[in-house]
């Protein structure tokens, strides 16, 4: 595969997985979440790495997800404690990522790891740091990475798509059937957390965080049916990484926040155009009752 083709399918790759992820996000009213783990597992991924003295391997996963729940947890602790939802994810996420960036300040040194990469990552890099898969090849090893937490995130969407869409639209209801709703979801914020982690490296917190809540929130306008809406995200994800790197390319900018800000052209599209929800529908709509 063409370097330009390896860039294209793991930013395809983040699309898809983060467009996924993010329908539950969005369902769940917990969209500023997607920025608090994204920023937070910093401090797990520097943690990891003080512990090992590498940043490569499936530690580097364990830690930031690790981190992601703790952030999940402190948020749900606040919260039941009297402290408004998003006062508790602003004082978790601000204080997790602060110790982060300390931690990479005071005691990383000069290993390739700080504030700047973790924000926007670097996608061009990809294409040269890759391992020897058999039959298949040279892969880099950010791709093959982003392929199986897809497989992950499907295996586990696909086998409790039940529960998922039960303890989404009504938790009371599914504590009544017996459903585990607090098991339900810490393993929705590890899948959310690994998930962030696959695509920290590759892309940064800001191109993560689009990924998470655009795409799904752009979804939302278009259907009302849950297994719609995961295909819709799914959609625009893969659309706003291959446009967002075709326009990066055109003005020579940031591959990965043109990404991101292509998935704000999608939602754009879809709140002028959707048939239901749209405004353009809301202008018609009287116009035609006439």
């Amino acid at each position: 595969m063409t370097y330009t083709g390896w860039i294209l399918l793991t930013a395809s790759l983040v699309g898809i997985s983060c467009g996924i992820v993010g329908v539950l996000l969005i369902l769940r009213r917990m969209a500023m979440m997607a920025d608090a783990i994204s920023h937070t597992v910093l401090l797990g991924i520097v943690t990891a790495y003080l512990l090992t003295q590498s940043l490569n391997g499936i530690h580097m996963v364990i830690g930031a997800a690790i981190t992601g729940v703790l952030t999940a947890y402190f948020v749900q602790w606040l919260n039941t404690r009297g402290v408004q939802q998003d006062a508790a994810i602003g004082v978790v996420f601000t204080t997790l990522f602060a110790l982060g960036v300390i931690l990479i300040a005071t005691k990383v040194g000069n290993v390739h790891l700080d504030v700047k990469h973790a924000l926007m990552g670097e996608i061009t890099f990809i294409p040269w740091d890759t391992i020897d898969v058999p039959i298949i090849g040279d892969v880099p090893i950010a791709t093959l990475t982003l392929t199986f937490v897809l497989f992950l995130v499907l295996f586990v969407i696909v086998l409790f798509y039940k529960e998922w869409k039960i303890t989404t639209f009504d938790p009371a209801l599914a504590a009544s059937i017996g459903i585990p709703v607090v098991v339900m979801h810490y393993l929705y914020m590890t899948v959310l957390s690994i998930t962030t982690v696959a695509a920290f490296d590759a892309v940064g917190a800001i191109m993560v965080v689009a990924m998470l809540i655009t795409p799904a929130a752009a979804a939302y306008l278009w259907t009302d049916r849950l297994f719609v809406m995961f295909v819709l995200s799914a959609i625009f994800g893969v659309f706003s990484a291959i446009g967002g790197y075709y326009f990066a390319v055109l003005i020579d900018t940031s591959i990965s926040g043109s990404m991101a800000f292509a998935t704000g052209v999608v939602f754009l599209i879809s709140i002028l155009f959707s048939p239901r929800h749209g405004l353009l529908s809301y202008w018609i709509r009287p116009i035609a009752t006439k």
